[in-house]
């Protein structure tokens, strides 16, 4: 049930009727004591009479006591440093009240973060020692054993807000730098996803026949498991020891539109939990079906080249990261056809960008040519310098790293 902190009573009934299942409180101590009543609660909306300080006072508290409580505030008139000060606090989204599409939006999003963040939360029980002979030291609780890291693999998703800057060559030679691995671990258990769902290339990148895309899916989306998955993946295995598992998109561009969020959302966890990395190629845009992966990612490859349209959007991007609270440290920005001869200056870049550049890739004739021929750069030719830029771009940002990425919703970003 939602919890609508809303002082103006025609309003707040307006609100719970949109919602559903929702109770009105219209005061601080009225939220906080539905909030302590009901541990089971996991979103509230401060209405727009509701003081911004209360909401910004019962963010920090939440992210500190309750991290699973998402966190929604409804204003129509919030400048842009006001909106910036109640997403640092923890806010989930700031909504127009009036725009009841964007509030079911918002409200939706929310309680699936919470959800899936207190499926990953595992609450271990304490442990207490019986009571000791007389004379002995009196009983003492003891904390039961330390937290286990998260099982399964760790997602990487390519992303560039802009066509044409090379993030699904990226993508297939990571996935087979990935399953290339290092001499110390060996090959990797490897899948690699196709999202740009009207227009993958993925398909043609490895020479691979869509017989079985992700539209397969769709039929069966409500009941689908890992058995379900294997049956809808290609295998490439284009040299010795290594191949990847690869989730093709609809070979029509019009299948995209079946795709749901939650089917994508479901496909990827269970690939995380079969594979020990998953590389999603994703759609240029922020979709409901890229949403639900950025929001199942750990890490996040943002793909530019120097060109400043290229670079402005991709501070555009960074900038949706910052709303969305994706951890910075879990960004890694790829500068594409780095030493291009375009008049840009590395300064330049990271003037435009705000960031520091994390990897450089060369630009290189032979790329096209290995998109050509179906064979990824990283097989046909390992020693090449874009080869061995991707590779240590695996080595160096995902091979070896255990702990997941994603930060907290309400943990405060530093900067």
């Amino acid at each position: 049930m939602t919890i609508i902190y809303e002082r103006e009573p025609a309003l707040a009934q307006h609100l719970a009727t949109l919602l559903g299942e929702a109770v009105v409180v219209t005061s601080a101590d009225g939220l906080i004591a539905r909030v302590n009543a009901d541990r089971g609660e996991h979103l509230v909306l401060f209405g727009p009479s509701a003081p911004i300080e209360e909401a910004l006072g019962f963010t920090e508290q939440s992210r500190r006591r309750r991290p699973g409580m998402g966190v929604l505030l409804l204003r129509t008139d919030l400048s842009g440093p006001a909106r910036a000060e109640a997403i640092e606090a923890g806010v989930r989204d700031v909504v127009d009240p009036g725009d009841h599409s964007a509030v079911l939006r918002a409200a939706a999003r929310s309680q699936q973060l919470s959800q899936r963040q207190n499926n990953d939360t595992v609450v271990l029980p304490r442990v207490v020692v019986p009571e000791p002979p007389a004379g002995a030291d009196p009983p003492r609780e003891e904390a039961g054993p330390p937290p286990e890291e998260p099982v399964g693999g760790q997602v990487i998703t390519v992303f560039s807000a802009k066509g044409g800057s090379g993030k699904s060559t990226l993508a297939t030679n990571l996935a087979v730098a990935l399953a290339q691995g290092t001499k110390a671990g060996g090959p990797r258990r490897v899948c690699l996803m196709d999202l740009d769902l009207a227009f993958g290339d993925v398909a043609i990148l490895l020479q691979l026949s869509p017989d079985r895309t992700i539209a397969d899916a769709v039929p069966v989306a409500d009941r689908i498991d890992e058995t379900g998955l294997r049956t809808l993946l290609t295998r490439w295995a284009g040299a010795k020891d290594t191949q990847v598992d690869v989730l093709l998109a609809p070979v029509q561009p019009a299948q995209a539109e079946d795709v749901t969020r939650d089917l994508v959302t479901e496909l990827i966890h269970l690939a995380r939990a079969a594979y020990d990395y998953v590389v999603v190629d994703t759609a240029s845009a922020f979709s409901e079906q890229m949403l639900a992966a950025l929001d199942a990612t750990h890490q996040y490859v943002l793909v530019g080249t120097p060109e400043l349209p290229s670079l402005k959007n991709l501070r555009v991007v960074l900038d949706m990261f910052e709303l969305l609270d994706y951890r910075r440290e879990a960004r890694t920005i790829v500068l594409n056809r780095a030493d291009s001869k375009v008049g840009l200056t590395l300064a330049d870049v990271e003037r435009v960008l705000r960031v520091p550049v994390g990897a450089f890739v060369p630009s290189s004739r032979d790329v096209p040519l290995s998109a050509n021929r179906g064979v990824p750069l990283a097989v046909s030719h390992p020693q090449h310098p874009v080869s061995a830029a991707i590779r240590e771009l695996a080595a160096d940002r995902f091979l070896g790293t255990a702990a997941p990425a994603r930060r907290g919703l309400f943990a405060r970003k530093k900067g």
